[in-house]
């Protein structure tokens, strides 16, 4: 099924086309009013390996570049220096590593920061593993604002572990691509490539989440039904670390004060026109993950 056909029947069946229109009529929240960085509120970052340690890094970026006020990251002791020195804008925590190379866990200062934090991020350069469960559990049973699961983290066990918390005030989103959504429903990426409206819509209202499904053609669902669709960007936003980009914008606006569904639909915008800008600069592919967010702040602001 290819995208035009997509988008004519999420228009059918209800999904709103994410133009300059419905942002406008959608404002983020206004920063003006702050007096200081808290106001802004602080995102919580964690993730990374041994094997792949910038993960971290383009989603705290991208998180500031949203307007947060304060970044918190939490990685593997092996990346921690590296990145204190790459990011000297965040708080690193560095966490021993198992013998994959993967988070181990999370020790009391990482966890008072995932309780104090308006939103996290897991998921960024984490595979899907023992470890990386035991580190999105213990995300959901102490986080107290919007809870962003990306890559690694997409996990059917840490949805389950959602379920049962159910507390006031929490929300997720998820940002899956076809294959990770594959993966979580147990089924192939062409079964939901073709079905990919039908399958956000159920899956958002069955678990209580918001979810991003990413592609050409990315579905955003809330789980009370409302739906979104988004078909601006450029074929180049499919390069390494793009992802992990999406996941910082969008957790940086739910700092902000933004909602859950207003953060993904945005954060979703923002990160397609940033690369279709790219694109007319630098050529249709070619452009680097780690320029996407600098791109955000003047679309941001209609510039």
């Amino acid at each position: 099924m290819n995208a035009a056909r997509r988008t004519d029947e999420g228009r059918a069946s209800g999904a709103r086309r994410i133009t300059p229109a419905l942002l406008k009529a959608w404002p983020l929240p206004d920063p003006s009013g702050g007096t200081s960085k808290e106001d802004r509120g602080r995102v919580m970052v964690i993730g990374g390996s041994r094997q792949i340690p910038g993960a971290v890094l383009l989603t705290g970026i991208a998180a500031l570049r949203a307007g947060a006020g304060k970044l918190q990251v939490a990685t593997v002791a092996d990346a921690a220096m590296s990145l204190v020195m790459s990011l000297p804008e965040a708080r690193v925590i560095g966490r021993p590593s198992d013998r994959a190379g993967a988070i181990r866990d999370l020790d009391g200062d990482a966890t008072h920061c995932v309780r104090t934090a308006h939103s996290v991020v897991v998921g960024p350069g984490m595979d899907r593993s023992a470890a990386t469960q035991r580190v999105v559990r213990a995300v959901i049973a102490n986080a107290q604002g919007t809870i962003v699961l990306d890559a690694g983290a997409l996990d059917a066990l840490a949805l389950a572990a959602f379920r049962r918390r159910r507390s006031a005030g929490v929300a997720m989103v998820l940002t899956p691509h076809a294959g990770e959504m594959a993966a979580l429903l147990d089924t192939d990426e062409d079964t939901v490539m073709a079905n990919a409206e039908t399958i956000a819509r159920e899956f958002a209202q069955a678990w209580n989440v918001v979810l991003a499904l990413k592609g050409p053609t990315t579905w955003i669902a809330a789980a009370d039904g409302r739906m979104w669709v988004n078909t601006a960007g450029s074929v180049g936003l499919g390069t390494s670390g793009s992802g992990d980009v999406l996941a910082g914008v969008i957790a940086g606006l739910a700092a902000r004060g933004a909602t859950p569904e207003q953060a993904a639909v945005w954060g979703v915008s923002l990160h397609a026109r940033a690369g279709a800008r790219l694109s007319r600069r630098h050529g249709q592919v070619g452009f680097l993950a780690r320029e996407i967010s600098g791109e955000i702040p003047a679309l941001m602001h209609g510039l």
